[in-house]
């Protein structure tokens, strides 16, 4: 009998999600179910969303204890009963923390790995990231040419095609990050006017330096004080876009919000939070701007990979401790 290898939560975490919250759990292939396909995996995406699953309560739908832990990933459908997908098929979507399994195939979407790497679904192509920024920047940021754009968490995987997106549009593009080594990946590779590197820098004291007219955009992936920073260097009638706050997610129940929020008041300037998936019919749109500038070699993304499903629990640390730069993958 085939088996596969599965993440399961064992435990609700407490701060930062440690080893022992976790089990890989062996498990026999079941028969499918009608619309299920089963999908060997290739590639797990390792977002700061799956923090967030493994609380009681979440906004996305909460792992249970003993649960498949949540995971977007890529892979090839070898057995089918979905109609619209079929064996060889490349997918990508909501595959679970696994090597193999069931999966329905309302949760996957066909791809083509002639036009990209099947792993550019996660990165430049993939709903997480590329998609994330695109909506981010085009449409809650608005960005126009010409405009002062910050994003913290630059050198991450969204944080990274929000720069890169900014400047296509026109933008001068801060980003912030930590790190000597993430700055010069800004600057030197995906072409932002100036980096900052918050762990030997004054942040706020440096934005002042290099946007003495006021910061037009601001894509936050951080949260936390840096927020307080930005609004107060806010420019009229500026735009923040919240994405994401890795910096409160090890206490869900104790978020730290901004105190200077009385500054898009004076300002008249704007903070708008969204989830990618406020835009799904518009999904195929962004796909296809991002493919085609990826193909004209306008867009880039490193990858970090970890290898080993048991290395899921490692994988997770590295993001929160930000020791990767660009798209961090595990290949289980």
């Amino acid at each position: 009998m085939t088996t596969a290898r599965r993440v399961v939560l064992a435990r609700r975490p407490e701060g930062m999600p440690v080893a022992d919250d976790f089990r890989i759990e062996e498990v026999p292939d079941e028969p499918l179910a009608d619309g299920q396909v089963r999908v060997d995996v290739d590639a797990l995406s390792i977002d700061a969303f799956i923090r967030t699953v493994l609380e009681a309560e979440s906004y996305h739908m909460s792992v249970p204890v003993g649960g498949l832990v949540t995971a977007m990933g890529v892979g090839r459908v070898v057995e089918s009963r979905f109609e619209p997908l079929a064996v060889g098929d490349a997918v990508a979507g909501s595959v679970g923390a696994q090597t193999r399994g069931p999966v329905s195939g309302f949760m996957l979407q066909k791809i083509d790995p002639e036009r990209a790497p099947i792993t550019a679904w996660l990165g430049v192509l993939g709903l997480t990231t590329g998609l994330t920024a695109w909506f981010g920047i085009h449409e809650v940021g608005a960005v126009r040419e010409g405009e002062t754009v910050v994003v913290s968490g630059a050198a991450g995987a969204v944080g990274s095609m929000a720069v890169q997106l900014a400047r296509l549009a026109g933008a001068r593009v801060i980003g912030i990050a930590g790190g000597a080594a993430k700055v010069r990946y800004l600057e030197e590779e995906l072409g932002a006017a100036a980096g900052i590197d918050y762990k030997s820098e004054d942040a706020d004291a440096r934005l002042r330096e290099l946007a003495p007219d006021g910061i037009n955009v601001y894509f936050d992936n951080v949260g936390g004080p840096l927020l307080d920073v930005v609004l107060d260097q806010i420019a009229e009638r500026g735009r923040i876009v919240i994405c994401g706050a890795i910096s409160q997610y090890d206490d869900m129940d104790d978020v730290r919000g901004p105190k200077l929020y009385l500054r898009l008041a004076e300002r008249h300037a704007r903070m708008e939070g969204f989830a990618v998936t406020h835009f799904a019919d518009r999904f195929a749109e962004a796909e296809a701007d991002l493919a085609a500038r990826l193909a004209k070699g306008e867009l880039k993304l490193r990858e970090h990979v970890v290898e080993g499903l048991a290395s899921f629990p490692d994988a997770l640390k590295t993001l929160f401790d930000g020791g990767h730069i660009g798209k961090l993958l595990l290949r289980p």
